[in-house]
């Protein structure tokens, strides 16, 4: 049978064996002392003197810290999500994201387990934001004629949604009498989160407190903004895509891909040049 060294299995833990050299044990024995050595670090040891077996908990113990178990949940959350969001016919309200994000942050709560250690399993999917960001420009080569056609609608529309954005916020925060704390925090929302919080930061503003609305905004607008292009009765999809790249960023780009190629070609469009033009305007206003 194969076996494996607790020497070495300790070694990983960080905790010194307590097994003589030499000795080994099989697979599930090792991995009973596995899930025993994240119950010791994590206070939760049971009294194995009295016979009382490993509780349940131990198991979740030890693999809400292991990175796999996060990035396998996240990727399954996600496919069930997008199973949802299909059989609902792409309704707004069945929003793969939404539901992702609602799931994930219950498991976490419920589970005690702390942001940075989901994020260690996560972040390779976080890696992965990189390249597909890249990966925009694929379909902006093979519709260059379209967009070169569109250009000066472009930017009209980026000028007059990225002012209206930020503007809005200022209107805001003095109806209502914001901090300006919170007013520099929320201004960059339309913007990607790395851009926003960057943005946030360098004003004196707080970057969490920055993300959160970033993602409420694009959740938002992924959510509302087939059924608003409808009611207004839009049909053109590079107007449709590029207005919800401008205002929800890279949830609202993804949307725009699940609803017409064109679509979403235009928003990841609409989403880099609102990037830059964010970071441009929000400091000459604040």
């Amino acid at each position: 049978m194969i076996g494996m060294s607790v020497t070495a299995l300790a070694a990983m833990e960080g905790i010194p064996a307590a097994v003589p050299s030499g000795h080994r044990l099989t697979v599930p024995q090792a991995l009973s002392e596995h899930v025993l050595s994240a119950q010791v670090l994590s206070g939760q040891v049971a009294d194995q003197a009295q016979g009382v077996p490993l509780l349940p908990s131990s198991l979740w113990v030890y693999l809400s810290a292991t990175p796999l178990f996060w990035l396998t949940a996240t990727l399954v959350v996600w496919l069930l999500a997008n199973a949802a969001a299909r059989r609902a016919n792409g309704h707004p309200l069945v929003n793969p994201v939404l539901i992702s994000v609602i799931v994930i942050g219950m498991g976490l709560t419920l589970g005690g387990v702390a942001y940075p250690a989901y994020f260690e399993g996560a972040q390779f999917i976080h890696f992965l934001l990189g390249p597909a960001t890249v990966a925009l420009a694929v379909p902006l080569v093979r519709q260059i004629k379209l967009v070169v056609a569109n250009l000066l609608p472009m930017l009209a529309a980026l000028a007059a949604g990225s002012i209206t954005a930020v503007l809005s916020v200022l209107a805001l925060g003095s109806l209502f009498g914001f901090p300006d704390a919170l007013t520099v925090s929320m201004a960059p929302k339309s913007s990607t989160a790395g851009v926003a919080m960057a943005i946030s930061k360098g004003l004196g503003g707080d970057p969490g407190l920055t993300a959160v609305f970033v993602i409420l905004t694009g959740i938002t607008g992924a959510v509302v903004v087939t059924g608003l292009m409808n009611r207004m009765r839009i049909t053109d999809y590079a107007a449709r895509g590029f207005a919800a790249g401008l205002a929800s960023h890279g949830i609202g780009t993804a949307r725009a891909f699940q609803v017409d190629p064109v679509a979403g070609l235009f928003a990841g469009i609409a989403m880099a040049l609102n990037a830059l033009v964010t970071a441009l305007i929000v400091p000459l206003f604040l």
